[in-house]
Order: C-alpha cells, then sequence, then structure tokens
C-alpha cells in the first residue's frame, strides 16, 4: 500500500488538479486521469467541467483538500474511482455501488438498449405490460435503467448476495423506478417457483463468465476490489450460469419470450451454440469496442 504523503503546493484548484496529473501519472493513462479528476470535482466541490475552469483559480477549505488528498492515495492503491465517490452514472441513472457488487460498465448499455427495444415493441404490438426479470442484478443497474426506460415494464432483479440486493433495493429506491429486488440462487432450478406464477416475456442477465485463468489479464482495480463471486467461473465450466439460464427459461420465459444476456467476447460462438441448439433463434451483438458481448435468444412458439 502506498503511503506517501501527498504533498499539495496550495490549496489552488489548478495547483489540486496539477498535484492529482503528477500522483497519478505513474498509475494510469494521461485521458483516464482527467476524467477522474472531473469525477472528483463534481463529488467533492459540485462542479461539473465548466465550473471546474471557471474556479480553476480558487481556493477550497483545507476539509475538501483533505478529500481530495485521500482519494489520491486510493487512487494510486487502484481503488475505483466509483468506490470513491460511492457512485456511477449508467443509462442515465445515479447507481450507488460498493465493494458487494460489480461497477457497471459502459458495455453493458448495449445490453439495457436491446432489452429496451424489445420491451417497447412488446408494449407496442400486444399494448401489454412485458414482464422482465434480471437475475444476476447485482446492482440492479440493469433492472433500474429498464425500469426507468419502460415504465409500464413489470421488472423483477433477483441474487443470490443479500448484500447485493440491498445495495439494488437502495438504487431501485433511489432512482424512484417501479422494480422488485428478491433473492434467488439461478443455480438452482426451482429458485424462481416461488417468486413467479406467470412467465417472463424478457428474461436479461449479465452473471459471472470471467474464466479463472483471465484474472492474470485484469487490472488491479477489479480484481482487488469487485466482488470474485460476481465476476469470476471455473475454467472447467466457463458456461455454467447459462446453463443455468437455459433451464430457467424452460421453467419461466413466455413461448415467444426473449432471452438476452451479456457474455464472454472468448466464448461466444459457445454459448450461442448452447442455445440455438436449445432451439433458440440466436443474434451475437458487438459491444462499444466491436467485441462479442450481447447474446440476444428468442424463443420459437412451435
Amino acid at each position: 500500500m502506498n503511503t506517501r504523503h501527498i504533498m499539495f503546493p496550495s490549496n489552488r484548484v489548478f495547483d489540486i488538479r496539477a498535484t492529482i496529473r503528477r500522483e497519478l501519472a505513474p498509475f494510469y493513462p494521461d485521458g483516464e486521469i482527467e476524467m477522474m479528476t472531473r469525477m472528483l470535482m463534481k463529488a467533492f466541490l459540485g462542479w461539473d467541467t465548466v465550473q471546474m475552469l471557471l474556479h480553476n483559480s480558487d481556493s477550497i477549505n483545507q476539509s475538501d483538500l483533505l478529500l481530495f488528498h485521500h482519494a489520491v492515495k486510493d487512487l494510486q492503491n487502484y481503488r475505483p474511482i466509483q468506490h470513491i465517490i460511492g457512485h456511477t452514472d449508467f443509462c442515465g441513472c445515479r447507481i450507488s455501488v460498493s465493494p458487494a457488487v460489480l461497477i457497471p460498465r459502459p458495455e453493458t448499455e448495449g445490453l439495457v438498449a436491446d432489452v429496451v427495444r424489445i420491451a417497447r415493441s412488446i408494449c407496442r404490438q400486444r399494448a401489454a405490460q412485458p414482464r422482465i426479470i434480471d437475475l444476476c442484478t447485482g446492482s440492479g443497474c440493469i433492472a433500474v435503467a429498464v425500469a426507468k426506460l419502460v415504465p409500464t415494464a413489470e421488472v423483477m432483479a433477483v441474487d443470490v448476495s443479500d448484500d447485493a440486493l440491498a445495495v439494488a433495493r437502495s438504487n431501485i429506491a433511489a432512482n424512484g423506478v417501479a422494480a422488485v429486488a428478491a433473492k434467488a440462487d439461478i443455480l438452482k432450478a426451482d429458485t424462481l417457483d416461488s417468486l413467479t406464477a406467470e412467465p417472463y416475456d424478457i428474461i436479461v442477465s449479465n452473471p459471472p463468465y470471467i474464466m479463472q485463468s483471465e484474472a492474470i489479464e485484469m487490472r488491479r482495480n477489479v480484481t482487488d476490489y469487485e466482488p470474485h463471486l460476481a465476476l469470476f467461473v471455473d475454467d472447467a465450466a466457463p458456461l455454467l450460469f447459462y446453463y443455468a439460464i437455459a433451464e430457467q427459461a424452460n421453467r419461466h420465459l413466455a413461448s415467444d419470450g426473449v432471452i438476452a444476456m451479456e457474455i464472454n467476447e472468448k466464448l461466444g460462438g459457445e454459448t450461442m451454440s448452447l442455445f440455438a441448439d436449445k432451439g433458440y433463434r440466436c443474434a451475437l451483438h458487438q459491444d462499444i469496442h466491436g467485441k462479442d458481448r450481447i447474446l440476444i435468444c428468442h424463443k420459437s412458439s412451435e
């Protein structure tokens, strides 16, 4: 752990920004440092980018300066910026995070966009409220975003972790959306039986899918601070959760329902084959980086 004291030349904003850049330069690329600086200014001082520039020569009080000091130390130890400020933005929603849940990624916003498109199509074609369940919800970011963007939808979010569910329920309440969070272990086939009587139109999930062998490729701000329960699967069973999702869909998906999932980019073909072999019509979508990331599976009504 880094214990060296950080020296701010003054409590002027331009000196604070320069010190942040200098202190974080050995740890992060320039663009990421600038992004984190803006996030800290917004969180600690309430300033957006324009206000940060307008107040560049202003002085801040010592208590605020101490916040920046501790934040820089944490960042040098690779603590995620989202944990430092306590939240992140996701699909226009403010999502609180903690070490109990994964930090929502921009790539997952593409999954939400697909679910919203499908849900709105159901609304138009059937004049019905789509029933949606989010498996392995974590922070609840997917459920919250979908419920906000399709307010007529009936949304349930489930997770096996009590700590994660506490975060999800907090995010549901804070964003004022009509969603319900409940405990369920999707690896148990009958886990949802007591939660629902009617089939779901959409099953969405961002389950654990990173193989243990891939951990060596990942950054410390992920491996040291985010829950391994929500990240990793054994290399011997990398599609464990997708088999479980298929089983849940067999029990709880409507006859013309849709499964939408985030997947491991290295296992796109294998994951698609799993569902195609069960009779689904599958489409593999790329994320914002052009990687195979989203799998959409339509259940055959035949």
